[in-house]
């Protein structure tokens, strides 16, 4: 690894992964606002698509870190209330991506052995990506009766008389055989002659340009006056679907020329392929015309051709299995480090940052990079005053690439603190008894007395994916904090009660009039009850992030029977502990950081405060369905035949199954393939219920 590069995926510590996580899901979101609700990104695409790549790939390697907040299980932002909302009864996800000739090779190999293919033909539809906005059409008995944004992915915004103003989108459907329901999806984009036009028509009019072709194409789009958007160049292709009454084809192929007769503009450049080498030599072939397209691009899509294998590969968060992004590469521009400065995060970490002289790469002005660690700067040899190569890739904040040496340098090194710059605490790095080496990061020792620790774990309490109570955002979280309002979880929920007996009260404090007040209550009385999976994020359990917090949820059914059993489970040896690790994702990182929480005193006394404010989780919702393995516990073992392993946890989960890794006396159902060894013994011995491979995919109903 050279010196200007972050730290490798898999030299990552869990400690590491997790704080990453969060970061990453935080600042991706943040983005996606901007993005998706502002259309005033901050970044470029490929420093966005660095994140969501570096988010990837420790997920990849740390699966029981993935948090319910991840990227991967939500797609854009939510709509703009000034819009109607439109609920997409088929949600809009997003696409996983690629960034190497490798991915794509490995996106290929995957899907083969997933579906089991062997040497069978394999056919992949492989067309540009367009950098636009999203949007969804709504055809009924061949009329256009809705339009919508992306949004959040379950909903978007209706902008249904603004996408009538745009010529490429047919009013009615042309053609025999037009389904009664059918959603067209595709793009909705500005060239880039039209894009010159406009800037210079705003010029000339005094009002500001646009930074470029998307921004100005969603900025038209989404205007509460539809006028405004006529008067707009736009464009349309389209590429997808979403619900339907019946499909013109049997491929997507088939589909995408069924757009093209019913009146729409599809994309010339799309194209069929049968192997990796076809659609990378495509990928290549769309890179070298990117620039004389006329409009702008972000990568090629790629798509698996038949609609039955689509079905089968199906999803993963919310990504399907069966596309591809595969993306263009990211920019890079030299400029100074004016000063390095240090942020405490949550746990206590100490995190270098470079403040920069601003400088534009590809067309974003940048001031920040992250340096990671003690190590990472020591690495660089990067100082104060030292001229580097910054690359919008890999981390919420650009990244430092490298010292340049033929520039004048900084006069001194970097000198890391040893005491924390927010409370003065001693700042450590420890070392990992079962290693012994010494962690990469730097931590405060102040715990609670800290208020950058204090502030964002209560922070993390509140936030969305959290007890999501309004109003209490990071701002009033820390004023509150400094007034000593909130120390812990449970003064949020005596907070109306403390103010009717403080001298000072809220309505005398800066900000604060009577709806306000009023509205902060309610919002906070409101989530005394909350799901028990959120609740259990909200505690802040390390390692634990959303996803997890909701397999223990389904797990152990309510709050006080989830503590009672981590209690058990500080037994190496109890049956408490075994159940804990045989549900599916959970390693013995995880299960003893579990542990650990709920063997500390002052972490149950949280508990116990918030029971003792009237807060109470309650038990998640069954699912709604009927099928016959919801809620029971399954196990697969032995080789399967029919459908990969991946494949058939896939269909358990779908169904509502939980899938773990190993056979015990709470097992509802074990599915043997061929050479199945211990696991079918002991689920014999144990009087566990075992079918064969024809037989589960029969009950799955596949």
């Amino acid at each position: 690894m050279s010196g200007g590069e972050q730290k490798p995926v898999d030299a990552l510590t869990m400690e590491e992964a997790q704080e990453e996580l969060e970061r990453l899901a935080k600042d991706i979101a943040h983005h996606d606002a901007l993005y998706h609700r502002e259309d005033k990104p901050a970044i470029s695409d490929a420093a966005y698509d660095a994140l969501k790549r570096r988010n990837d790939e420790i997920e990849a390697r740390f699966p029981e870190l993935i948090r319910e907040d991840s990227p991967n299980l939500r797609v854009g932002a939510a709509p703009v209330e000034a819009f109607g909302k439109v609920e997409h009864k088929v949600p809009m996800l997003s696409l996983s991506n690629g960034f190497s000739d490798e991915d794509v090779t490995d996106f290929v190999s995957r899907i083969r052995r997933f579906l089991n293919l062997g040497e069978n033909e394999l056919a992949i539809t492989a067309e540009p990506k367009i950098d636009g906005l999203s949007a969804s059409l709504r055809y009924e008995k061949g009329q256009f009766v809705l339009g919508a944004t992306r949004g959040d992915g379950r909903e978007g915004e209706n902008i249904t008389e603004n996408l009538r103003t745009i010529g490429d989108i047919p009013a009615k459907l042309k053609g025999k055989n037009i389904p009664d329901v059918f959603e067209v999806r595709g793009e909705v984009y500005m060239s880039h002659a039209d894009f010159a036009a406009l800037n210079e028509r705003q010029l000339a009019a005094g009002k500001p340009v646009f930074a470029n072709p998307r921004n100005a194409a969603a900025g038209s789009l989404r205007q509460l006056d539809a006028s405004i958007t006529a008067a707009r160049p736009l464009h349309f292709f389209a590429y997808a679907w979403g619900d339907y009454s019946a499909l013109p084809a049997a491929t997507q192929t088939g589909v995408v020329q069924a757009f093209d007769s019913w009146g729409f503009k599809i994309n010339p450049l799309f194209q069929r392929c049968h192997s990796a080498a076809e659609l990378l030599a495509f990928y290549h072939e769309i890179e070298e015309k990117r620039s004389g397209l006329g409009y702008d691009i972000d990568g090629v899509v790629y798509k698996v051709d038949d609609l039955k294998f689509q079905e089968r590969l199906g999803f993963v968060s919310r990504s399907p299995r069966w596309a591809l992004a595969h993306k263009f590469p990211a920019e890079q521009a030299m400029t100074l480090v004016e000063k390095i400065e240090i942020q405490v995060g949550r746990t206590g970490k100490l995190t270098p940052v470079a403040r920069l002289r601003p400088v534009t790469v590809g067309g974003v002005v940048v001031s920040n990079a992250t340096l990671h660690n003690q190590d990472e700067i020591e690495r660089l040899g990067v100082r104060e005053g030292d001229t580097v190569v910054v690359q919008r890739a890999g981390d919420v904040i650009p990244q430092v690439v490298r010292v340049v040496e033929d520039q004048p340098r900084g006069k001194s090194d970097f000198v890391f603190p040893e005491v924390c710059p927010e409370c003065g605490s001693h700042a450590v790095r420890e070392v990992n008894e079962k290693t012994g080496r010494m962690d990469v990061d730097r931590r405060c020792t102040g715990g609670l007395v800290c208020p950058a620790q204090a502030v964002e774990r209560l922070r993390h309490f509140v936030s969305r994916n959290a007890f999501d109570i309004e109003g209490l955002g990071e701002k009033q979280i820390a004023a509150f904090y400094a007034d000593g309002l909130i120390r812990r979880p449970d003064d949020i929920f005596r907070l109306e009660e403390n103010d009717k007996t403080s001298l000072k009260k809220l309505k005398d404090r800066e900000g604060w009039g009577p709806t306000s007040i009023k509205k902060l209550f309610k919002a906070i009385d409101d989530r005394r009850e909350t799901d028990l999976d959120r609740f259990i994020f909200a505690l802040g359990i390390r390692h634990v992030g959303e996803t997890n917090a909701r397999l223990l949820a389904r797990r152990y059914g309510t709050l006080d029977n989830f503590e009672a059993q981590m209690m058990a489970a500080r037994d190496p040896e109890s049956e408490a502990r075994q159940e804990l690790l045989s549900i599916d994702g959970v390693g013995e990182v995880l299960a003893d950081s579990i542990i650990e929480f709920f063997d500390e005193e002052h972490n149950r006394d949280v508990l116990k405060g918030l029971r003792e404010a009237g807060v109470r989780a309650v038990p998640l919702a069954a699912q709604e369905t009927t099928s016959p393995v919801v809620g029971k516990t399954v196990v697969f073992t032995g080789s399967l035949e029919k459908m990969t392993r991946s494949e058939a946890k896939a269909r358990a989960e779908q169904l509502g199954a939980k899938v773990s890794g190993s056979v015990s006396a709470k097992t509802d159902l074990v599915v043997a393939g061929a050479d199945a060894g211990s696991k079918l013994t002991k689920a014999t011995s144990l009087g566990v219920k075992v079918i064969s491979e024809d037989e589960w995919i029969e009950l799955a109903g596949r």
